[in-house]
This record gives structure tokens, sequence and C-alpha cells, in this order.
């Protein structure tokens, strides 16, 4: 069965299609710069996609509704990926598109909350987002507004020793609505996750620092939805985490395929022929 967005009433565009179109306009963005974080982008789509379609409660005319739910890209270089959720959102206007890390852009190859509507902070050293949207889900709660936090990190910002710090402090302030997700695709510049830090039983460490803790395949609309609604309906005092399995590159065969893309390299010629990967596997 297709899946449709949270506002399935008022629309019938599906998630996979919301996921789709996300991928296809990072594709043009990086086409634009020839570079960009491509791979992240294409493997956290379905991510992106169940959270701005069905997840999140926001007001694309309004960015800064107060009863929004707040989204943290702490990812920072993340921001080719959120842009292109961002303008699917109709928060950014897609006529930008062509502007993306130019002079003047309010579409910066880092992400950076002065320059875009919809950016909730300015990513770069990786290990600060789950901290700063600790504080946010602590302010939101003694202003007893309803709103959830949402933070994206990476599996590599499991690594810093400020994370966990974060986790502790959520976790002392009963932050039920926090909900951490990790984009867990085993890649860092240098190689593997594995090989540079010691992880794995990921649920279990976080359910030992006292967080309800679930791990999905990422790029599985399906057990996302399901993954988010629990995290949502949740009665018990818990920060809660969404670890998601994510492939590097999704939906581009030959990109899939190489052994690093953490900033892989796509030649000149390789941007139209990765577009038409990418149309051959348009959902219907």
């Amino acid at each position: 069965m297709t899946i449709q967005n949270r506002v399935g009433a008022l629309s019938n565009i599906s998630l996979e299609m919301r996921a789709w179109n996300i991928r296809r306009k990072a594709l043009r963005m990086g086409e634009v710069q020839g570079q960009g974080y491509i791979g992240q982008a294409f493997g956290v789509a379905d991510v992106l996609a169940t959270s701005y379609f069905h997840a999140l409660e926001y007001r694309p005319e309004d960015p800064e509704w107060e009863g929004r739910d707040r989204f943290l890209l702490s990812i920072g270089h993340y921001a080719i990926a959120l842009y292109a959720a961002l303008m699917e959102a109709g928060i950014l206007p897609e006529d930008e598109i062509d502007t993306y890390g130019m002079d003047d852009s309010r579409m910066p190859m880092s992400g950076m909350a002065s320059y875009t509507p919809g950016m909730e902070i300015t990513g770069g050293s990786l290990g600060q987002g789950l901290g700063i949207a600790v504080g946010m889900a602590l302010g939101l709660k003694r202003k007893k507004t309803p709103a959830y936090v949402y933070n994206l990190m990476s599996d590599g910002e499991l690594g810093e020793g400020s994370t966990w710090e974060a986790v502790m402090s959520a976790t002392q302030w009963k932050l039920d609505n926090l909900i951490c997700i990790v984009d867990f695709n085993n890649q860092q510049a240098d190689g593997p996750s594995r090989d540079a830090l010691a992880v794995g039983a990921e649920a279990p460490k976080w359910q030992a620092f006292g967080w309800h803790a679930q791990e999905v395949d990422g790029n599985d609309l399906s057990a996302l939805t399901a993954a988010f609604d629990v995290a949502r309906s949740l009665s018990d005092a818990k920060p809660r985490v969404i670890i998601c399995h994510t492939k590097m590159c999704k939906g581009v065969d030959f990109l899939e395929a190489r052994e690093s893309n953490h900033f892989i390299r796509v030649e000149t010629d390789e941007w139209a022929k990765a577009l038409a990967v990418l149309e051959e596997g348009k959902p219907l």
C-alpha cells in the first residue's frame, strides 16, 4: 500500500514520491556545484520525507511559528539534503535551487540558521546538535509547549563525548519531547564508522542511558513511519531515539556500488547518468 503523508486528506502525494523528489532536488543542487554530499542526501531522503510529511507539525508560510516542532540538523554538511526537504515542504522556494553554494545564496554548503528559513541551528563541528536539542526541549517543556524537538545526527557523532553528556542530560530532565534520529550509514571521511571507533549494539547502549530506543531500516518508509509513530505516542517520561540504518547513494545503483562515498566524486558526465537512473526508479 502506498504510504500517504501526514496531510493525506489534503494531498495525494505519497511518501515514496516525497522521498524521490528530495533525492532529485539534491541531485540538481549537486550538479550546480559539481560536488556535494549526495551520498548522504540520497541515504537520508526517506528519513526526511517521513519527518516532514508524516511526523512534524509546522507551517510552511511561517517557519518561525512558535507552535512548530523543531527539526535540528546536527550534521551541517547534510544541508543539501535538508534544503531539498525544505523546498519540497514549501518552506524554501524551488526557484532558488540553482543558487546552491553560490555567493549570497540562502543555501550555503554547510547549514547556517542565520541564512536559511527552516534551518533551526548552524551545523559544523559535529557532536553539538543533541546538546542544543536538549536545551530547546527543556525550554519548551518549561513553557508547557507541546511541540517536539527532533535532532538528526550521524553515526560519527556517537564518538563525541559531548553527545553522551547530552544523552545523560536528556534522561535527567525526563525530556519525553525529544526525539533523536541517528543516520547510521557506517561511513566517515576516513572510512567505515565501525573502523573509526567501537560501535555496535546501539539500541541497548541508548537504553542503558535511560532512553527509549528503536532500530530500523532507514530506507524502509513503512518501518520509519511506524517508528516515528511509536516515538510520539509513548507515555513514559523518557527521551526517544530512532537509529536508522541507511545506504549511501540510495536509488542510484552505480554510485551505491562505490566503496567510498562520504564525499563522493561525481564526474561531469555522471550527473545526467545519475538523473536518468533516478528517473527510471520514479514511483508510480
